[in-house]
């Protein structure tokens, strides 16, 4: 049994090592390597000579730090390692521009420090992800058949259930009063709801065949069959609140037929902000339905309450036992909250279903988000060219007053910005690069800058050298072609242009552009080798899917032909022969037959929910509702859900065992670009943290409200693999 299987077992897991706060033994090294360091830049430069390792030692325990530390603690230990290192120069009286170069130089490693310890951390968490995916996902046909099982059940005491009670509904009552007009009326209610319930079932033991989603109108054409007092004051509603209303509705009035025969019952259908009812009845609700702090719906919604004045039960014996807790499950997956108790003298059920909103995108804090790294490079680009200078000993005059400094900040800063563009859009980030080139050589050769740009472009190449990798490794690649030519020939313009070259510029530009384009032609190189590994990853990654769904339809459609096989031998026969005796003006046998079919519906309903699977759900999004069911806590779908990355899957089934308890309600919202997940927040705030860390891993946030619900988004575009 693997670890992730056996926390799963003994309890909610705690996830992946990756995913856990760090252990003393993982800051251990940071803390000491860091601190030590930070007392000694006070003593002075001799003490920093002889200490050449220190600047090493400071950025090794920054990136340990976030490596095994949440984004925020990591990057303050990044701005105290800028500021101690500033402090310290201004402490040895250094002037003022030798102090901001120490700044700039000290930031500018720092955050690339701080950048490549977070990819590290998102990386080791999608590694861990990947490795319980792939060992969990074993199990994703047994709970898809058995999803398919759940849904099956619910479909059938929905459907034939309704129609059967009606029958023995009609007929004792007709074969009670004895009359002729009666018996005719019920012989034909049998013969129609019959033929109704023969044909469902028939759509039920077909493969693959599914009931179309009920809408206002459907409710309306139910409530008039079945003679119920109704009104209705919306006009529209989402497609999965229509169809939890109609299950409601229908639930609804098959037990009051059963349970409060006679009664007057009455259907309402309205907006969430004109829901009725005392305030017995409300606090009942909040008493019965305490889910947390987070599962009201939003402003508006669709409101459905079913009461009646109470009355006498028909027959005895007709009931299924699964009724109120398979509605509750629909109206629970439809993001709504359901209640039903005695309310006066009768019974009254009712329904709160979410309006129309639809979740959106959230966006990643740039700071900690994809594009982290990028501007981590954007930062140690101008600490370089602008923090090299100032350090100098012979200040260059740019440098020298406010006013002349401006064109050489101004220019650092286009040529450096553009590497936070590099992973989005490549080729508009090379070409401002490149831009910025030319309009640093035509300042130079204005008079208008200090150095050249052709003293320090060896030094500054880098910047295109990466975007040169960036445009092969995320661009097509006949559009990326020419990247590394457009490096190196504007790279060999800068230079010949340089004060240094004498002669020919023209000819010094061709040798220069062909010296250049060897290690331009390098790295693109290793882009578009990059860019097919990720290519050759994401298709192996795509087979396994189309493989893993294939395996999970054929274990859905093998649970739906043993179900269809149990149906045609009990409940279908029965409907079938319900027909045939009304047909025959055989009330009682009507009666009968419909009475055994229900029996033998509630037979196969019990057997069906008594089956169930020991194993561990597997970690995907699906899985979550599996895992529910055994920590007794009830789950929420919003949104419209598809097949998300592994390490998304794995992260949301993490979070939400970790959230689980019994009692509660989770929120599981597929976004846009990612998984959002909301409940109680945790009393212990050591799980809290561990919440915190393993959202943190894998680029999400988790924050907390005002009312004690804590969520939890994990993006779907998994940072660290986005190149």
């Amino acid at each position: 049994m693997s670890r992730f299987t056996e926390a799963v077992t003994d309890g909610p897991p705690t996830g992946a090592a990756a995913d856990r706060p760090p252990g003393w033994r993982e800051l251990a090294l940071p803390v000491l390597v860091l601190a030590p360091t930070l007392v000694a830049l006070p003593f002075g430069e001799a003490a920093m000579a002889t200490a050449v390792a220190a600047p090493v030692a400071v950025l090794i325990a920054l990136h340990s730090l976030a490596v095994h530390r949440t984004a925020g603690p990591a990057l303050a230990g990044a701005l105290m390692v800028t500021v101690v290192a500033a402090g310290t120069a201004a402490t040895l009286g250094e002037p003022p521009h030798y102090v901001a170069g120490v700044a700039l130089l000290a930031g500018g490693g720092a955050a690339v420090a701080w950048a490549t310890g977070r990819s590290r951390r998102r990386t080791r968490a999608y590694r861990s992800a990947l490795v319980a995916y792939r060992a969990g996902t074993s199990a994703v046909p047994r709970f898809a058949a058995l999803a398919e099982r759940d849904r099956l059940a619910a479909e059938l005491h929905d459907v034939a259930a309704h129609r059967l009670t009606g029958i023995v509904v009609s007929a004792g009552a007709a074969l009670r009063l004895a009359d002729r007009e009666r018996t005719a009326e019920a012989l034909r209610h049998a013969i129609d709801a019959g033929r109704q319930a023969v044909h469902e079932l028939d759509r039920l033991t077909g493969l693959g065949e599914r009931a179309a989603v009920a809408t206002l109108a459907d409710i309306d054409a139910l409530a008039a069959e079945q003679g119920a007092g109704y009104r209705r004051t919306v006009d529209a509603a989402p497609g999965s609140s229509t169809e939890a209303a109609y299950r409601v509705v229908r639930e609804a009035l098959t037990n009051a037929a059963r349970y409060a025969h006679g009664a007057a019952v009455r259907v309402r259908v309205e907006g969430a902000d004109k829901c009725g009812g005392t305030e017995r009845s409300k606090r009942s609700e909040r008493s019965e339905r305490s889910d947390g702090p987070d599962r009201s719906t939003s402003g508006s919604g669709l409101t459905v309450t079913i009461t009646d004045d109470g009355g006498t039960v028909a027959a005895s014996g007709l009931g299924t036992g699964h009724g109120l807790a398979g509605l509750r499950t629909v109206v629970d997956a439809a993001g709504g909250t359901l209640w039903s108790g005695p309310e006066g003298s009768g019974w009254t059920v009712r329904a709160r279903l979410p309006s129309a909103a639809s979740p959106v995108a959230r966006r990643w804090p740039r700071w900690r988000g994809p594009t982290a790294l990028d501007w981590a490079l954007v930062v140690l680009a101008i600490a370089l060219s602008l923090g090299a200078s100032l350090l100098s000993a012979d200040v260059p005059d740019s440098f020298r007053g406010l006013l002349p400094a401006v064109p050489t900040v101004l220019l650092s800063g286009l040529h450096a910005v553009p590497l936070g563009w590099r992973s989005r859009l490549p080729g508009r980030a090379l070409a401002a690069v490149l831009l910025a080139l030319v309009l640093w050589l035509a300042c130079d050769l204005a008079g208008w800058t200090q150095p050249p740009v052709s003293d320090i472009f060896l030094v500054y190449w880098w910047v295109e050298l990466t975007l040169a990798y960036s445009a092969g490794a995320y661009l097509p690649g006949r559009r990326s072609r020419l990247a590394p030519l457009a490096v190196a020939s504007v790279g060999g313009l800068v230079l010949a242009g340089g004060s240094g070259i004498t002669g020919n510029r023209a000819a010094a530009w061709a040798v220069l552009t062909g010296m250049l384009a060897l290690p331009a032609f390098a790295v693109w190189s290793l882009g578009r080798f990059t860019a097919r590994r990720r290519d050759r990853l994401r298709a192996a990654d795509t087979r396994r899917r189309e493989l893993l769904d294939r395996n999970a339809d054929a274990a859905v459609r093998d649970q739906r032909r043993r179900i269809a096989a149990g149906l045609r031998r009990t409940a279908q026969r029965h409907a079938r022969a319900v027909v045939a005796a009304a047909e025959a003006g055989q009330l009682e046998s009507v009666r009968d037959e419909a009475r055994a079919g229900l029996t033998a519906l509630r037979e196969l309903l019990t057997e069906l929910r008594g089956r169930d699977s020991g194993d561990t759900p597997p970690p995907t999004v699906a899985g979550i509702a599996a895992l529910a069911t055994r920590y007794g806590t009830a789950v929420r779908y919003t949104g419209s859900r598809r097949p998300a990355p592994a390490v998304v899957e794995v992260a949301a089934y993490r979070t939400a065992a970790t959230l689980m308890a019994p009692g509660v309600t989770l929120t599981v919202r597929s976004l846009d670009n990612g998984v959002e997940l909301s409940g109680p927040a945790p009393a212990d705030p050591g799980v809290l943290r561990r919440l915190r860390a393993m959202a943190d891993a894998t680029g999400g946030t988790l924050s907390t409200t005002g009312r004690g619900a804590v969520r939890v988004w994990l993006p779907e575009v998994f940072p660290s693999r986005s190149g």
